[in-house]
């Protein structure tokens, strides 16, 4: 029971990764909050959970939701323990056919929205004395891929927004983040990411489908919870070319020129 009586908060909990997470912390004894547009698959997965769980749908690119919701958890629960930014949304399109809406939305959802109800958390967790915070980058917040420039943009932005933030703080402030990036993970990302002109994809990408399966992941990323890791990669050999485009990168372009992007 790694997290007996924590209060966990997981945005983008109806599905994938998020609701995969929502069982593994409730099966270490925590007390959840799930957020995410779809309400009905919110309450799907409320059934599917013995623990003590808050539903809180959300929107996370409005401002007025976003600080409500903040309010109705800490009037609910009176503290979060741990917020787990996971609401995002994915691209497949090139970069030079993408509209400025789609980059823009894209931005909205994965940096502006996870910037901001952090922001609103946080006070909170500072007063009550330390918390933490994870977000759900993407191995392709460490390098750029096709079909993905707006996606891997807002991913990179996570990254020095949330590593400048782990700095700022105070040692007495006893909040700690870490940093997660999926490879391909067997999830619906790919059929709900947005193409060239904001039309849905709605297709599975055979590197998708192939992938780590949602459950390997979550249990992959409260490890690094509890254990409090700065940064981890979670998938195959897909993260090899985190290591590739660091060391070796002449090697890193030549594969990612030749790789099946979807």
């Amino acid at each position: 029971m790694l997290f007996l009586d924590k209060v966990v908060w997981i945005t983008g909990a109806s599905s994938g990764i998020g609701e995969a997470l929502a069982y593994q912390f409730a099966n270490q004894g925590a007390k959840l909050i799930i957020s995410s547009r779809k309400e009905a698959e919110l309450q799907r997965v409320k059934q599917q959970i013995k623990s003590e769980c808050l539903i809180i749908p959300l929107d996370i690119t409005d401002n007025i939701a976003v600080e409500n919701a903040v309010n109705t958890a800490i009037d609910h629960y009176g503290k979060v323990d741990i917020l787990v930014n996971n609401s995002g949304i994915s691209q497949r399109s090139l970069a030079i056919d993408t509209q400025e809406i789609v980059d823009r939305k894209i931005m909205e959802v994965n940096y502006f929205g996870t910037i901001n109800i952090t922001k609103k958390i946080l006070p909170y967790m500072i007063k009550q004395g330390g918390g933490q915070i994870a977000v759900i980058s993407s191995l392709v917040g460490k390098f750029g891929f096709p079909l993905r420039s707006a996606y891997a943009a807002s991913k990179h932005a996570l990254h020095g927004w949330f590593e400048t933030l782990q700095i700022e703080l105070k040692p007495e402030n006893n909040i700690f983040i870490t940093i997660v990036c999926p490879g391909r993970i067997n999830t619906n990302i790919s059929a709900n990411a947005l193409t060239a002109d904001g039309s849905l994809y709605q297709q599975m990408d055979e590197g998708q489908a192939k992938g780590m399966t949602a459950e390997v992941c979550a249990q992959k990323i409260i490890k690094s919870i509890y254990r409090q890791q700065r940064e981890v990669y979670i998938g195959g050999a897909d993260i090899l070319m985190v290591y590739f485009k660091r060391y070796l990168p002449s090697l890193f372009y030549w594969i990612a020129k030749r790789i099946n992007p979807t």
